[in-house]
């Protein structure tokens, strides 16, 4: 859809206190798939080809206005000091949406609304040219929610739950919050809200009556999806929005070729992108930016974070990766950790029971199992014994590791850094290392053994005679 960036605006209403969520957090901060509810109002505008985007906070909205500086330029920050009501949070905008010929309104809590959705509204709205349009849609319960009340004369007026008669209180089709406004209309009408209510405030949808008697035409388009416009106000309200989200995210990939052992087990978040012919087993969970390239596969119960896995690369799960960059034919896991800025080069191998942090493994490298592997390097055709652990930490810096190409590192080593190892380089197995290792050397590091004769018949006489303290009775 293609839309001049001057006539149109969007204003996100994100200023309510969101009291029946119980949290320290804003509704509109509240994790859906590890992204807040507002993202999504915030996305399906973007993609539905909207750019001048406003966010009105209020309640806690030091936090509301860090998270979309950070995360979302261009939108802009409108507060609403003291919170009376969604009218009064467009009187508060004025001067925002008075930029524009036309400007669409919608709640910041409404994370299922669909971009096709909101770019028909525009579509229709500038097709048929009304004063107004907004979305309705029906519910079997309507409770909580303002009714769209038709009018004999062909007209509509939106009541309040609270102001509602009992004849009114019966009527199923409620006002889904998104608005689309003439602002020319809106600004004479906006200005003749008040406050006589059951809670005295200033109610938006009075405006919408105000345009139908003075300005012309108020459209009303009926959304088919009951629960795409349904607002999100308490955990269990959240929980099952995040349910939905969900399976939209799987049903949509599956369709463009992610094939998905048990989609009812497996959680997927919206920034996650796959190629084609990605196999995740059940119990999978992918967040974050994270993207799965052809032919790869993660295994059972395994977890993935802002995590890059290249081509045919396989996690045997249950493993956990973060923050990392795998590359192509690699095998990982299980019961592997990877974290905190990992990159494992191409055909690489790290076995169970690993964990590997911000460390750069080369090609064809292994770490077969129970290893620590933090702040490395580790070269090409390099295998580290089990056991393995880079001593990186000696209680106030971290200090780094570097293992060169083609080296053994026997089992048990402790690697002390900041030390390195050179080129085909080898460690004994036990051996503590503190000093670098040099091209082809093999560094032994540990105390001459010794051998006790008759120490096991000792140690019996021992026993018996009560001797060193042991003593039976």
């Amino acid at each position: 859809m293609s839309i001049d960036s001057q006539s149109l605006g969007v204003l996100i209403l994100a200023a309510g206190k969101g009291t029946r969520m119980h949290s320290e957090k804003p509704k509109v901060l509240q994790s859906l798939l590890e992204e807040p509810v507002v993202y999504y109002p915030l996305k399906a505008a973007h993609d539905a080809g909207l750019r001048n985007i406003a966010v009105l906070v209020g309640h806690m909205g030091e936090m509301v206005e860090s998270y979309i500086r950070e995360e979302w330029s261009g939108v802009e920050v409108i507060w609403q000091l003291e919170q009376l009501g969604t009218g009064h949070a467009l009187m508060v905008a004025r001067d925002w949406w008075s930029r524009f010929d036309d400007v669409m309104v919608l709640y910041g809590d409404v994370p299922l609304v669909r971009s096709e959705t909101l770019s028909g509204l525009v579509e229709r709205h500038f097709a048929e040219g009304p004063q107004c349009t907004f979305l309705s849609t029906v519910v079997d319960n309507p409770s909580g929610y303002g009714r769209v009340v038709r009018l004999a004369d062909g007209g509509v007026r939106i009541v309040e739950d609270k102001d509602a008669l009992e004849d009114e209180l019966e009527i199923n089709e409620i006002n889904a919050g998104v608005y689309m406004f003439s602002c020319r209309a809106l600004s004479v009408a906006i200005s003749q809200v008040g406050r006589k209510n059951a809670v005295g405030e200033y109610y938006l949808p009075d405006a919408i009556h105000m345009i139908g008697e003075t300005e012309g035409d108020v459209n009303v388009i009926i959304c088919d999806d009951d629960r795409e416009l349904i607002g999100v106000n308490t955990p269990l309200d959240l929980a099952e929005t995040s349910r939905e989200l969900n399976r939209r995210m799987i049903q949509r990939h599956m369709m463009n070729g992610l094939k998905c052992m048990d989609p009812g087990s497996t959680w997927i978040g919206p920034r996650v992108e796959f190629d084609e012919d990605v196999f995740l087993e059940p119990g999978v969970q992918i967040w974050g930016s994270s993207r799965l390239s052809n032919g790869s596969r993660v295994g059972a119960y395994s977890t993935l974070r802002d995590v890059k896995l290249g081509e045919h690369s396989v996690v045997i799960g249950p493993s956990v990766i973060s923050d990392s960059d795998i590359g192509d034919r690699a095998v990982i896991g299980p019961f592997a950790v990877l974290r905190g800025g990992v990159v494992l080069k191409d055909d690489a191998r790290v076995g169970r029971f690993v964990e590997l942090k911000n460390s750069v493994v080369a090609e064809r490298a292994k770490i077969p199992h129970l290893s620590y592997v933090g702040d490395a390097g580790i070269g090409a055709d390099t295998n580290i014994g089990a056991g393995t652990v880079t001593c990186n930490y000696d209680g106030r810096r971290k200090y780094r590791t570097n293992i060169g190409t083609g080296c053994f590192v026997g089992s048990d080593t402790m690697l002390v850094a900041p030390v390195s190892m050179g080129d085909n380089s080898s460690t004994a197995a036990g051996s503590i290392i503190t000093k670098d290792v040099p091209d082809g050397a093999m560094a032994i590091s540990r105390s001459r053994q010794t051998n006790i004769d008759n120490w096991y018949e000792r140690k019996n006489i021992s026993r018996v005679s009560g001797e060193d303290g042991d003593k039976e009775g």
